[in-house]
C-alpha cells in the first residue's frame, strides 16, 4: 500500500521507497523542460504531506497563474480490476469530493494510470506529487524535494512574489543540516511510530520522534522560524507534519506522548506559518482525516474516523515579537489591528 512516497516494510522499520522520475525545470535555453507559463501541472493530494508543501511554495511564490493544479481523493482505492493495488484515485466527478477534481488533461482514473502514461515499463510506486508537463504528457519529477526547489526559483519570471526565497545562498548549509533531521526524525519519525511491528521498535521510533520536537521547542524559544527569523523551506517541511499531529498522528500512528498544541512555541509556530497567505488553502482537514483514517486497514480496520480537537489555526499567536526580514513580510502575514485588540480580549478575559 502506497503512502505518498513510503512503505512500511515487512520487518519492523519504516522505509521510505526512492522517487523515479528526477528531471528538472529550467531556465536555461537548451533544457528538455523550460520554465515556460502554462505548461505544466501539479498533481498532488491534500492528505498527502509531501505534496502538501508542494502546493504551499507554488502559492506562496504566486505561481497559480503559471502551474495548475488538482488532487486526487483522500481514500486509497482499488486503481485497476486486474490486481489488488490500492492507491490515489480521481473522483468520478468534480462535485463527488469537495476539494478533488477528475483528471482534465489525461482522462486518467488513477494516479497509477499517469505513470503507465509517462512510462509503459514503469514498476515503481504510484505517488504524489507529481509534476506533469503537458506539452510532452509526461512526469518531469515526483520528488517533493526537488519540486519545491524548482518552485523556488526557476519560475520567477512569471510568479507573482519572484523575491521571496525559500533557500537563499546565506541560509543553505543550515537549511540543509536542518532539513535532514527534520525529514528524518520528524517527517517520516510519525511514521516510524505508526508503522513500528513491535514494541522495541516503536519505543525507539517515538523517543526519536519527541526528542526532535522538544529541539525544535528549544529553537523557537528563541527565533521566529527554524533557521532565524525569516521563513525557508525546514518550516514548510515541518508544518505540513505540525499541523496533522493532533487531529491524526497522535491517535492512528499513536504519537500522543504530548500533543503540538501542548508545545507553547510549536503551536504559535504552526499557528503562524497556517496564517500566511495562501497556506490555509492547502489543509483541508477532511481530506486529511479521511486518508489517515481510511486507508490503512492494518491500522484502523473498521476505519472509524475520530473527532478530533478541531484546533482553530487562526487565533492570534505570540510570534509577532521576533522581527522578521523583508521577504517574509512580502507574503502579506494575516496580522492587523484587529490582532491587537484579539491578544488584548484574551489577556482581560484570563485566557493568555
Amino acid at each position: 500500500m502506497i503512502l505518498c512516497t513510503s512503505m512500511a516494510n515487512e520487518k519492523s522499520d519504516f522505509t521510505r521507497t526512492a522517487t523515479s522520475f528526477r528531471n528538472f525545470v529550467s531556465q536555461k535555453s537548451d533544457s528538455q523542460f523550460p520554465a515556460e507559463s502554462g505548461r505544466y501541472h501539479l498533481y498532488i493530494s491534500y492528505a498527502c504531506p509531501w505534496a502538501s508543501r508542494c502546493l504551499a511554495i507554488l502559492k506562496f511564490k504566486g505561481l497559480e497563474k503559471a502551474i495548475s493544479f488538482s488532487s486526487v481523493q483522500p481514500l486509497f482505492k482499488k486503481t485497476k480490476e486486474s490486481d489488488e493495488h490500492m492507491g490515489w484515485v480521481f473522483p468520478d466527478s468534480d462535485t463527488e469530493v469537495l476539494g478533488a477534481e477528475r483528471d482534465h488533461l489525461n482522462g486518467a482514473k488513477s494516479v497509477r494510470e499517469l505513470y503507465d502514461i509517462a512510462s509503459s515499463n514503469y514498476t515503481g510506486k504510484y505517488t504524489v506529487p507529481v509534476l506533469w508537463d503537458k506539452k510532452l504528457k509526461t512526469i518531469v519529477n515526483n520528488e517533493s524535494s526537488e519540486i519545491l526547489r524548482m518552485f523556488n526559483t526557476e519560475f520567477n519570471h512569471v510568479a507573482e512574489n519572484p523575491s521571496l526565497d525559500l533557500y537563499p545562498p546565506n541560509l543553505r548549509a543550515i537549511i540543509d543540516e536542518t532539513n535532514e533531521w527534520i525529514h528524518d526524525e520528524i517527517n517520516n519519525g510519525v511514521y516510524k511510530c505508526g508503522f513500528a511491528k513491535n514494541q522495541e521498535t516503536y519505543d525507539v521510533a517515538v523517543k526519536q520522534l519527541y526528542d526532535a520536537l522538544d529541539r525544535c521547542e528549544e529553537i523557537l524559544r528563541n527565533q521566529r522560524f527554524l533557521c532565524g527569523n525569516t521563513l525557508t523551506e525546514p518550516d514548510i517541511r515541518l508544518f505540513v507534519t505540525l499541523i496533522r499531529f493532533d487531529e491524526a498522528y497522535a491517535v492512528i500512528f499513536k504519537c500522543d506522548k504530548r500533543l503540538v498544541r501542548e508545545y507553547y512555541n510549536l503551536f504559535n509556530y504552526t499557528k503562524d506559518i497556517y496564517q500566511i497567505a495562501g497556506m490555509s488553502s492547502t489543509v483541508k482537514m477532511d481530506h486529511i482525516k479521511q486518508n489517515y483514517y481510511g486507508s490503512f486497514p492494518s491500522l484502523n480496520p473498521l476505519e472509524i474516523i475520530a473527532p478530533g480537537p478541531n484546533i482553530d489555526y487562526s487565533l492570534p499567536h505570540d510570534r509577532h515579537r521576533f522581527s522578521s526580514e523583508s521577504d517574509y513580510a512580502r507574503l502579506e502575514l494575516l496580522e492587523s489591528a484587529s490582532f491587537v485588540c484579539e491578544m488584548s480580549a484574551l489577556l482581560i478575559e484570563g485566557s493568555l
